[in-house]
């Protein structure tokens, strides 16, 4: 293999022999350094050696940014190397692999001494809307940014602002020092203020942190959930039992209230609210493609399952279908984002107080629901099907499968005896009959 010494015009001059892919150039002052030149006219310093019985060939550089000595000293640095009986491509990977695990360890640290609470928040609902089987509802996720608002805007109604969110006061903690001790501290305070909501709060907090704790990142932060203290739990103290509830009595009041509501959707969302017993967020977010009026039945959103089918009962299919058609949502609204209904309840609180009754809270007919239906001795596991509670016992949940004509039969039934109790008269139109003339 013949060597001529490296200058500028013979590096210049060099070119790939026709008919070959590529062909060399020998240095004859630093051993293993060579040009090599391609058929498509690229060129670039090589270090070519033997390491034991295996020969290596390594690329240093483009002649147009490697001046030749420069080649030659990095080909006489790799000769070293090679002589050593190492390889400089392991050398090379190896020092590849520390630099990258440096500046992973440097980013870590940097991330650990920086990111808050806050800066996750976000991070956290959006992988949980991610990967969650058909997503967190828009309500939750509500819910999830209202923890942590600033406060301070406008209320929807009246002159007051909105208040900061119960975890808000810990969305500039770092991470690092969100410790337990702190947590209990936070509890302490809210609890004076707020402590239904602190619950709530710290409900959410705990799952985030268990999110965090197997988070790739943050997990190097979070070792250990912090929200899992004894006296954090003491602090916030044991939710108190809701009794709100409207009484048979109570119903003749209530309906001729709610049906003097000036709107129609809010009026018929309320009834529906009381007859169905739903979750306000599920009744809510009924699409008129949900209602089935020939077959009388309606699909709502449930939080356990994806969805549960319940009987359309013949008073609240009148109520439906008195509702204008607007935009997909059954109980629509002009003035929400979100084009259904979304805080009926100043409209509610109202037909108490023309009504006399005493407060009763939206949840509160749903658990109306319930316990009226006790009246007609329904089977407790029909109205906890209608309402969409998850089956108790071992005989609910595997053995027991109402087909809807079943539950119709009794929430029917159900319906009837409220409105009886209302003292509304309402006689269901009767499908298939028509009037005949005779002669």
């Amino acid at each position: 293999m013949a060597k001529v010494r490296f200058t500028a015009g013979r590096i210049d001059d060099f070119r790939c022999e026709a008919g070959k892919s590529q062909s060399f150039l020998w240095d004859a002052v630093s051993p293993g350094l060579g040009l090599r030149a391609t058929a498509s006219g690229a060129k670039s310093y090589i270090f070519q050696a033997k390491l034991g019985q295996q020969a290596i060939r390594i690329t240093i550089g483009d002649p147009r940014t490697w001046s030749i000595a420069d080649a030659q000293a990095e080909a006489r640095r790799l000769k070293v190397i090679v002589d050593g009986g190492q390889d400089p491509r392991k050398l090379k990977a190896d020092e590849l692999a520390a630099n990258e695990a440096a500046a992973a360890a440097d980013h870590a640290k940097q991330t650990r001494e920086s990111v808050t609470l806050g800066d996750i928040w976000p991070d956290y609902i959006a992988d949980r809307m991610a990967t969650r089987t058909g997503g967190w509802s828009d309500h939750h996720v509500r819910g999830h940014q209202k923890m942590m608002q600033a406060g301070g805007l406008p209320q929807k109604r009246g002159s007051k602002l909105t208040q900061p969110g119960p975890l808000h006061s810990l969305a500039g903690l770092r991470l690092v020092d969100l410790t337990a001790e702190r947590i209990e501290q936070w509890a302490k305070e809210e609890a004076k203020l707020r402590p239904a909501s602190a619950r709530h709060a710290w409900r959410l907090l705990k799952a985030c942190m268990n999110w965090c704790s197997e988070h790739k990142t943050y997990s190097t932060i979070i070792t250990s959930n912090p929200t899992k203290s004894a006296r954090t739990r003491e602090s916030l103290g044991k939710p108190q039992v809701r009794n709100d509830v409207l009484q048979r009595e109570m119903l003749a009041p209530w309906f001729s209230a709610v049906r003097q509501i000036s709107n129609p959707v809010i009026s018929a969302y309320l009834q529906c609210l009381l007859l169905v017993g739903p979750r306000r967020e599920e009744l809510a977010q009924l699409r008129w493609a949900d209602v089935d009026f020939q077959w009388r039945s309606m699909k709502l959103a449930d939080k356990i399952e994806d969805f549960r089918m319940v009987p359309l009962t013949p008073y609240v299919a009148h109520l439906l279908a008195q509702l204008p058609r607007r935009n997909e949502w059954v109980f629509s609204s002009t003035a929400s984002a979100d084009g259904h209904i979304a805080e009926p309840r100043y409209a509610h609180n109202e037909a108490l107080a023309v009504a006399g009754l005493p407060h009763l809270t939206l949840h509160g007919l749903r658990r109306s629901f319930a316990t009226l239906s006790g009246w007609l001795e329904t089977p407790a596991g029909i109205a906890a099907q209608i309402q969409g509670h998850a089956p108790q016992g071992v005989r609910e949940q595997n053995y027991i499968r109402r087909p809807l004509d079943l539950l119709r039969m009794w929430h029917e039934k159900i319906e009837a005896w409220m409105l009886e109790q209302a003292g509304i008269t309402f006689v269901p139109a009767q499908a298939g009959l028509r009037i005949v003339e005779t002669a």
